[in-house]
């Protein structure tokens, strides 16, 4: 099996990872708007403390992308982390990609002293769901609720 690399995001990749992005949304028809979500990535590689992103590549080729938010909480002790964003482009699947991306992002959590790493997962989408059960982890007893504040 091929060994991915995974390249830290710098302000150089924002048009290689908009791309990548607007193909992850598309797969659920979620609305996606290149120039804010270009300066959101720029904001996002500014400012350290908002969490960390690579870029996925293999064979010199970038295959698809990762991103953690942080977010500090009592309950847990200390920082956590979203991961906000796990990507792989459709020609790369079915390759261990995914499991061994779940492997850097986790050595990375455990690196930054992160104590929980939460995600969100499409209901429909029991071929991520598998693998993050694989690799330990669990249904969150708590459901998810939003606000949209404007």
């Amino acid at each position: 099996m091929k060994q991915p690399t995974f390249k830290s995001f710098t302000e150089a990749d924002a048009d290689i990872v908009m791309g990548m992005m607007h193909d992850f949304y598309a797969i659920d028809n979620y609305a996606f708007d290149k120039a804010v979500s270009k300066e959101l990535f720029l904001e996002f590689v500014a400012n350290k403390g908002l969490g960390q992103g690579w870029v996925i590549e293999l064979d010199g080729k970038h295959v698809g992308y990762a991103i953690l938010t942080f977010v500090f909480n009592f309950e847990y002790k200390g920082h956590i982390a979203f991961l906000d964003e796990l990507f792989i482009i459709e020609s790369a699947r079915g390759e261990g990609l995914g499991n061994q991306t779940l492997d850097f992002v986790i050595a990375q959590a455990k690196e930054l002293s992160l104590k929980v790493l939460y995600l969100e997962i499409e209901n429909h989408n029991e071929t991520a769901r598998k693998l993050y059960l694989s690799k330990n982890f669990i249904n969150h007893k708590r459901g998810m609720m939003k606000l949209v504040v404007e």
